[in-house]
């Protein structure tokens, strides 16, 4: 709401004074002084307070407009350009400021390093408390703290969560060279695949299978992106990435499908992507009910693809205003346009439902967390 509707609450204000002091004086008074509602007095009253129920929303609507209007908002990305989470951040940041109050510039920022913990930590500690600052990073990057990382320095659940793009199937690959060519090759041959920070999903899984099945996978950590990573996979630097979105290979390296330049070894989410059937989960591979537990916990993540979060301590009204405004951008025409045409898969998942699967996920078993954070350590 702009000027009009400044204009609109300081009338309705004026008559609520009016009709007050002029309602007010005439009612009759019982015998202690009290004033005494009947018939049209009682319509008075509710109208009343219709009026500064309106009033007080277009107050708050009217101050969330005048706050971002003229002021820059920055989109932090977790990780270098190139990858999927820049697109993501891209692509919203150039159709947010239109459906946000008082149409503020919206521009991005990319902070990469420890497989997206850089980015978290300085959310939580270093960016500004007033909305126009928020981020994304990795989706396993924010249960960092639940599983005992030290470097890990916030609370996830105390983060202003302003929704997540998708729910992301990612994938174990080999290139087409290299000795692993299925799943069961992992555990007579060695892999060695490409991975950003030491607590990225394309480091955990590995060390995982490595600890439950007797796995050969070795990690090399320290490229900046996905698109670092399938590069140096190119180059011959690494044998494999186990942790590339299936949306990003297909739409974007579909040339490696159709000339079977890669082997798509497994699946890392919840549930096998409708267009690989035959490919096994992660979960597949283990032997006893309690490893596969193990593994669904650490893939949990998956269904909050794409999260971006705002600081803690945001005020109410501007998350808020995040958050619908998020969710109108990736319902808008013009984004959903550019994101196919970028190849990023969008699925919604409000700000409400990503926290309350950081809830859920933090409230798993402790034997299961601690069992994860010693395979992990």
């Amino acid at each position: 709401m702009g000027d009009g509707g400044k204009l609109t609450a300081i009338a309705w204000e004026k008559a609520v004074r009016q009709l007050r002091g002029s309602r007010l004086a005439s009612a009759p008074k019982n015998n202690t002084g009290g004033i005494v509602m009947k018939g049209s007095s009682r319509l008075v009253a509710m109208t009343l307070a219709a009026m500064v129920s309106f009033c007080g929303f277009a107050c708050g609507q009217t101050s969330v407009a005048d706050f971002y209007r003229g002021k820059t908002v920055r989109i932090l990305i977790g990780f270098g350009p190139g990858g999927s989470s820049s697109f993501y951040g891209e692509i919203l940041a150039r159709y947010m400021g239109r459906h946000l109050p008082g149409n503020p510039t919206v521009i991005t920022q990319h902070m990469p390093g420890a497989g997206g913990l850089t980015v978290a930590n300085y959310v939580n500690s270093r960016s500004p408390r007033d909305g126009t600052e928020f981020a994304i990073t990795s989706r396993n990057a924010v249960f960092e703290p639940l599983l005992g990382n030290r470097n890990a320095n916030f609370d996830a659940l105390k983060f202003n969560w302003v929704g997540n793009a998708n729910i992301e199937n990612s994938i174990c690959i080999s290139w087409h060279t290299a000795p692993v060519k299925q799943a069961n090759d992992l555990l007579t041959t060695e892999y060695i695949g490409g991975g950003t920070g030491s607590d990225s999903l394309e480091v955990s899984i590995p060390k995982v299978l490595n600890q439950i099945l007797g796995a050969k996978m070795k990690v090399i950590t320290g490229y900046p992106s996905s698109v670092d990573i399938l590069l140096a996979m190119e180059k011959g630097e690494v044998q494999g990435f186990c942790g590339i979105g299936w949306t990003y290979i297909k739409l974007r390296k579909a040339e490696w499908l159709a000339t079977k330049k890669i082997n798509i070894l497994f699946q890392m989410a919840l549930a096998k992507h409708a267009d690989l059937p035959d490919v096994p989960l992660a979960q597949d591979l283990a032997k006893t009910p309690q490893d596969r537990a193990l593994i669904d916990f650490l893939l949990a993540p998956q269904d909050m693809g794409r999260p971006f979060f705002a600081p803690p301590e945001v005020p109410g009204e501007r998350v808020a205003a995040l958050r619908e405004a998020f969710s109108k951008t990736l319902k808008d025409p013009d984004f959903l346009r550019e994101a196919d045409k970028a190849g990023v898969e969008v699925q919604f998942t409000s700000g409400e439902d990503v926290q309350k699967l950081l809830e859920r996920i933090h409230a798993s078993p402790r034997e299961l967390v601690e069992r994860a954070m010693a395979v992990l350590r």
